[in-house]
């Protein structure tokens, strides 16, 4: 069975993340480790680094990841916000090492007023730099396809490509791929030979063994529309069938994937339990 989990707050402590996760019936997990909409993070101390740690433990969770904060902008032109992105995920970098997280996702940024050449090279050359000041870090970066919404890079495998091709340690750079990105970014992943020449791509210009994590996340827009904007499984436009590709695909049974949907409650259940209920009947 596909490793399935999601997004969960650490709203009371990062191990409330895990005891959610535990009760939404999740194997994995994803967090932010810090206030995600302030560039300052409060220290994480020993102390909640081994609560965390032992509630993964104690409630059989695994695969814990980490997303960065939107504020960051890799791509930036502006000298002030790249500095201040480069800072920023070198924090994050560190941050998941005290927390035992192997993998911090982030979208690789806007290219704003600079050109698409420019902006991919920005991005490298951020995190060139980010591997400089922070030489001992453990966790890797993980580039996000993005939707391409405005001026935002990583919505095409050839630009994630580009940007592994330009930067100097490419082996501590991995990749994320999230279905509603893919989509809205013109990937019709409905289309099972879609899906096969999708990942024959991926696999031609990354290699599969890049790909650390998935987000599952349906799509409120239609195809190619360059709008990010998550829908609940079988719900929207994406539809169930592109999921059954995905999770029938014994290539990535062991990858871990992980839901962004809206929280709440639905008809008494938790929209959690729902998504991931429907996702493991579409593998039976």
């Amino acid at each position: 069975m596909p490793l399935l989990g999601s997004h969960m707050s650490i709203a009371g402590g990062y191990y409330k993340a895990v005891e959610e996760a535990h009760t939404a019936g999740c194997d994995v997990v994803q967090l932010f480790t810090k206030n995600n909409s302030q560039w300052r993070a409060k220290p994480i101390s020993e102390a909640e680094a081994v609560q965390f740690a032992a509630a993964l433990a104690d409630r059989g969770i695994t695969h814990p990841i980490s997303h960065a904060s939107y504020l960051i902008n890799l791509a930036s032109p502006a000298a002030e916000l790249q500095e201040k992105s480069i800072e920023a995920l070198g924090v994050e970098l560190q941050r998941a090492d005290q927390l035992g997280i192997p993998y911090v996702i982030v979208h690789p940024g806007a290219r704003l007023a600079a050109s698409e050449e420019d902006g991919l090279a920005l991005v490298a050359a951020s995190i060139d730099e980010i591997h400089r000041r922070c030489p001992k870090v453990r966790a890797h970066i993980t580039l996000e396809l993005t939707a391409g919404q405005g001026s935002c890079l990583g919505c095409s495998l050839q630009h994630l490509a580009a940007i592994v091709k330009q930067v100097k340690r490419p082996e501590a750079v991995e990749i994320c791929v999230d279905t509603c990105h893919a989509f809205a970014a013109g990937y019709d992943l409905r289309d099972r030979k879609v899906h096969l020449a999708f990942w024959r791509e991926f696999d031609e210009l990354l290699g599969l063994d890049r790909l650390k994590a998935m987000h599952l996340n349906d799509s409120k827009r239609e195809l190619g529309s360059r709008v990010d904007r998550h829908e609940h499984i079988g719900r929207g436009q994406l539809g169930a069938e592109a999921f059954r590709h995905l999770l029938k695909d014994q290539r990535f049974s062991r990858v871990p994937m992980y839901l962004e949907t809206a929280k709440g409650i639905h008809e008494g259940e938790s929209w959690d339990v729902i998504n991931l209920r429907t996702l493991r009947e579409l593998i039976k």
